[in-house]
């Protein structure tokens, strides 16, 4: 358009001018400067004027301002009340910069008017410069409010960036820490676990000390153990040795003697139809054997059972000799006695013959046949069946004992451990025996069975089983005999009641095991000979003490146990036998009958009956066998058994009062009143102690 392009010609001429080209100061107002000098110098455009022209001017028109008043007014207001400007200048229609388009004429019009405004009015500058005013101060508040913005957003971000540096570092502390709490954790548990380690090794050198101390004492225990018995072995073989040197110098003197007596045999001679030169010859080589044996025994130490053995049967041979001579001898002096009788006879035939015949008498000639004694005197030997009885269990044991000599004689530490277990699972149990109820008896029972069965069982904290072992089974049926042995020779003799709980268990075990029951038998027999009954009899150049030995004495450092000891230790053993053949097991099979039962008692009572008493045992001994077991013969045998009682009243009694002294007569005294009482009451009363059916219900 014309008109516009000479308005912006008009600034720019202005602007090159020398008024234009003045440093025009916004901040005058601020540097105090007096306003009546800014009015008298000439007015001057600002560099954004030509927007106002373009924008401001063009809106002006299409609103004119009603007076001139009304317009200077107005501004002034403005320039003196900035903050009734909008904030936001863009925002509002009149300082949009992008206005609606109009036509071409209109345009041009406007242009006209708004030159001839410019041209006209001479107060338009003043307007021109309060609306550069108004844009400045818009424009600077909206710089004061986007840089308060920006500088909000920015704190805004630099808190964010600082709590996010915070959280951040709050993490990484986190982190560390967690890091060194583990490293801490992990060194702790590896201190912990070297201490654990430490522990443990130091443990186990102590347990492994405590080991090589324990089987080093063993060790030793077992090396004193050792020379003792190697030293007792010597002990009692020397003096074996010698009983066995003077058995032999007593068989030489025997031979000798026997010997002579075939050199004397010479005077008959001359009535002998055999050679006497052969038996004199035969006994002078049995007398060089016996010397020859007792040559050599002495230069090789002391003579064996084979060397004595041997002697015996020379002896034995001699006596044969001597016998068959003097059967010679004997028959040759019948003959010639009968000889000589013939020849009488024919003599006085013939002295007859010649006298002639006369009155003939004949002397009678007695008859001496042998006359037969009756011999009323008791026994002191037991019958043979019986000693082959108790010869045959004696052998049982022994073999028993070779059976697992090599389990016992073994330096294997498995070995020894396995027999130290296999003992105490075997004796323990037994040792647990006493007046206990019904149930724990059972469970006892059940634990010896178990153990005799091959079962494993729990002893010390380990299982154990006789399979352990190929000797196993026969050293623990050997140990337990043994052990209930021990227990009627201790635990019966001082509590006479515990002898029916052992006995009760012991019958179970013999009725399910027999050989167990034949061992107990031997071990008996050989701790208690009178529970056979059988009286040890002395056997020349037996020393003392195997005498007492074998008499049930215990002899330590040749010392011999009291009489009263003695006494109670047989009693106890007597009074298990007694239980055992009366009791059953009451779970077993009731149908069988008792492997050892009443009769076994009756036969005892029978023997020993016939066998004379011996001073302060006998007496004993039958108290307590009658105490126990009396009942049950009652019921029993009955009329026989009171017969039996009877006989001992009348005829038994004497017997054992002559031989006792006045200091021994408590046991007869004790015996005697027993059996008077229960002839008196016609009963014998049930031993106390007697197993009942509430002992088994509790």
């Amino acid at each position: 358009m014309p008109s516009e392009g000479r308005c912006w010609e008009t600034l720019q001429a202005l602007r090159n001018s020398s008024k234009g080209r003045l440093c025009y100061h916004r901040d005058w107002l601020l540097r105090g400067e007096d306003a009546l000098e800014e009015c008298v110098s000439l007015p001057k455009l600002s560099p954004y004027s030509g927007w106002v022209v373009d924008h401001i001017l063009p809106y002006k028109q299409e609103n004119p301002v009603p007076s001139e008043t009304s317009l200077s007014s107005g501004s002034a207001s403005a320039l003196d009340q900035p903050s009734v400007v909008p904030k936001s200048p863009v925002g509002s229609s009149a300082f949009s910069p992008a206005l609606p388009a109009t036509s071409n004429g209109a345009q041009s019009k406007q242009e006209s008017q708004h030159t001839e405004s410019m041209a006209l009015q001479s107060s338009r500058g003043i307007r021109v410069e309060g609306c550069i005013r108004m844009y400045e101060l818009v424009h600077r508040m909206k710089g004061t409010e986007g840089l308060r913005q920006w500088q909000e957003e920015q704190e805004r971000k630099v808190r964010a960036l600082s709590e996010m540096a915070s959280e951040q570092l709050k993490r990484f502390d986190e982190l560390k820490e967690l890091k060194q709490h583990k490293e801490f954790q992990d060194l702790r548990e590896v201190i912990e676990k070297s201490t654990r380690e430490a522990l443990g090794h130091q443990e186990k050198l102590k347990a492994e000390h405590r080991h090589r101390a324990k089987i080093l004492n063993l060790k030793l225990r077992e090396a004193e153990q050792q020379r003792l018995k190697q030293a007792e072995q010597e002990r009692l073989r020397r003096e074996e040795g010698q009983v066995r040197l003077r058995s032999l110098y007593t068989l030489q003197e025997e031979v000798l003697q026997l010997n002579q007596q075939l050199d004397t045999s010479d005077q008959h001679k001359d009535l002998l139809k055999v050679d006497l030169a052969a038996f004199q010859t035969r006994g002078n080589q049995l007398c060089s054997l016996i010397s020859g044996i007792i040559r050599t025994t002495s230069e090789s130490g002391y003579p064996t059972a084979e060397n004595q053995a041997e002697a015996e049967r020379a002896l034995q041979e001699m006596r044969d000799l001597l016998r068959n001579l003097g059967q010679e001898i004997t028959r040759a002096c019948e003959d010639k006695k009968r000889q000589d009788e013939e020849e009488a006879q024919a003599k006085l035939q013939a002295s007859q013959t010649q006298q002639g015949p006369g009155p003939h008498t004949q002397s009678p000639v007695p008859n001496q046949g042998s006359g037969g004694i009756r011999n009323e005197d008791l026994q002191m030997k037991v019958q043979d069946s019986t000693m082959q009885w108790y010869q045959q269990l004696q052998d049982a044991s022994a073999q028993c004992v070779l059976a697992f000599e090599g389990l016992t004689s073994s330096k294997d530490s498995q070995a020894k451990k396995i027999k130290m277990d296999l003992q105490k699972a075997a004796t323990i149990p037994v040792s647990q025996i006493s007046t206990i109820a019904g149930s724990k008896l059972k469970e006892v029972f059940d634990k010896i069975h178990s153990l005799l069965s091959g079962k494993p069982v729990q002893s010390g904290g380990r299982s154990v089983s006789v399979t352990l072992n190929p000797q196993g089974l026969d050293f623990v049926q050997y140990k337990l005999a043994e052990k209930f042995v021990k227990q009627g020779e201790e635990e019966v003799a001082s509590h006479h009641e515990a002898a029916f709980p052992i006995a009760v268990v012991a019958s179970g075990i013999w009725e399910l095991h027999p050989r167990v029951g034949d061992l107990i038998l031997a071990h008996l027999h050989k701790k208690c000979p009178y529970s056979v009954p059988f009286y040890p009899a002395f056997k020349e150049g037996m020393a003392l003490e195997d005498y007492q030995r074998m008499l049930g004495y215990q002899v330590k450092d040749s010392k011999v146990e009291q009489q009263d000891n003695f006494l109670k230790r047989m009693s106890g053993m007597i009074r298990l036998y007694a239980a055992i053949i009366q009791l059953r097991w009451p779970y077993g099979n009731q149908q069988e009958i008792h492997p050892h039962g009443l009769n076994h008692g009756w036969r005892w009572l029978a023997q020993i009956l016939n066998m004379e008493p011996l001073s302060d045992v006998t007496a004993t001994l039958l108290f307590d066998f009658l105490e126990v077991c009396g009942n049950a013969l009652m019921k029993q045998y009955q009329v026989q058994f009171w017969k039996m009682i009877l006989l001992i009243k009348e005829d038994y009694f004497p017997r054992i009062e002559a031989i006792t002294s006045s200091g021994q007569m408590g046991s007869f005294i004790r015996l005697k009143q027993f059996l008077e009482k229960c002839l008196q009451r016609k009963e014998i009363p049930v031993p106390k102690g007697f197993l009942t059916s509430s002992f088994w219900r509790s």
